[in-house]
């Protein structure tokens, strides 16, 4: 088979944006996968672009009772609200069309993200989050599902380990972003959700609803639950883990002294750069199993975890921290492609759905998690040690319970 198989023709009747030229068969190429990474990196936005400017939204707010819980909720909201809808987007996206609703979820993510910027109450602002968080999972899931219907074998699991790769590098970015157009007041980093408009047009131009297969057409092709339930149930966990040290890492640093943001700031950037390698290394390990490569993701998390526990030391810290985000790095694509690339065209979209829930639903709890545990083992760092142990823990009940089905994950089903 080959490595990016033409999709089937469409059959009659289907709509032109599903038919291929006449003569010629579609094939996607570069163009595609770059506004697919890049429709892939607005959850990503939804995520940081804010955080520079929750001060200012607290002292701008300071009269609206709940303030401080409100308004870091209004960063956290968009990705509970993934982890709660992206497994119904699935369902969506799998009954429809995947490139309509992701057009539909575009233009209202930019309706709703700008939204702030006329808003004056913080409980409007914070349902227009909410509204966002609904985008950002139909959004996700839709750009998901179609590497994995415009790709197959060894270059899907590169992309998918791509779309790691640039989300962790934008995380950068939007913070960087946040903070300089944060200069010029609390609302402005809004204007930038305005770019999800902009990448609707040539989505509209370059992105075509794949064509059913003549095997997925008629009755829809049941999810193999008991196929996806590990990976999700593992993804979950290792939402925790990917989030652990991007929530709370300048948190740590502060309580061994490290109190300048630019130094906080320089650190945070390292371990991005580490989760982004872990990513390229994912990319040229994609061949082999989940079994041989989750202990090693899990087990680099749990070193780098503990180590971040075990000392006073930034420069420790910092090399426990690089440790973590090279494992997590390869994790998520690891994962990912675990959990999707046995499902076939007419289940891809809802077992995507499950899996981006599962991360993002990891993500929101993980600080929620964090901050319990911490107060039942004397603090924060403590609450890592014990996150690092069962990370190692997982890496190896995931590879005992893959031994009867240890196979590589570049398959090219399509």
């Amino acid at each position: 088979m080959s490595d990016s198989p033409a999709l089937n023709a469409p059959p009659p009747g289907a709509a032109p944006d599903t038919a291929p030229a006449p003569g010629a068969q579609r094939e996607a190429g570069p163009l595609q996968l770059a506004l697919l990474l890049a429709g892939s990196c607005l959850s990503v936005l939804g995520a940081v672009l804010i955080a520079p400017v929750l001060p200012q939204m607290t002292q701008a707010f300071a009269g609206t009772p709940g303030v401080d819980v409100l308004v870091p909720v209004v960063l956290t909201a968009p990705a509970l609200l993934i982890g709660l809808t992206a497994p119904f987007a699935g369902v969506v996206v799998d009954r429809i069309d995947r490139k309509r609703l992701l057009l539909v979820a575009m233009l209202a993510y930019a309706v709703f993200g700008t939204a702030p910027l006329y808003l004056d109450s913080l409980g409007a602002i914070l349902a227009s989050r909410v509204l966002v968080g609904l985008c950002e999972g139909a959004i996700m899931t839709c750009c998901t599902t179609l590497i994995g219907d415009y790709w197959s074998g060894a270059r899907r699991a590169r992309y998918l380990g791509l779309q790691t790769l640039v989300a962790t590098l934008s995380a950068t970015v939007f913070l960087a972003l946040g903070g300089v157009l944060g200069a010029a007041g609390w609302r402005t980093p809004f204007w930038l959700y305005a770019v999800a408009a902009l990448l609707a047009v040539p989505m509209a131009l370059a992105i075509w609803q794949p064509a059913r297969p003549a095997t997925a057409s008629g009755t829809r092709t049941p999810l193999p639950w008991r196929q996806l339930l590990v990976p999700c149930v593992v993804t979950l966990f290792g939402g925790i883990v990917f989030y652990a040290l991007i929530v709370e890492l300048s948190f740590v640093l502060a309580g061994v002294g490290i109190t300048a943001t630019g130094t906080i700031g320089a650190i945070s950037a390292v371990m991005s750069l580490a989760t982004a390698a872990g990513a390229v290394v994912f990319g040229r390990l994609s061949g082999r199993t989940p079994r041989a490569l989750l202990p090693i993701e899990f087990g680099l998390s749990a070193v780098g975890l503990l180590l971040v526990f075990a000392t006073t030391s930034p420069v420790v810290i910092t090399v426990g921290a690089v440790l973590t985000g090279l494992g997590t790095g390869m994790l998520l694509p690891t994962l990912l492609t675990w959990a999707v690339n046995r499902l076939n065209f007419d289940q891809r979209g809802r077992g995507t759905g499950l899996w981006t829930g599962a991360l993002f639903l990891g993500e929101f709890l993980c600080p929620l998690i964090l901050a319990a545990v911490g107060a039942g083992v004397g603090g924060l760092q403590a609450a890592l040690a014990v996150l690092g142990l069962a990370s190692g823990v997982v890496g190896v009940l995931a590879a005992l319970l893959l031994r009867r089905h240890d196979q590589p994950l570049d398959l090219t089903r399509d």
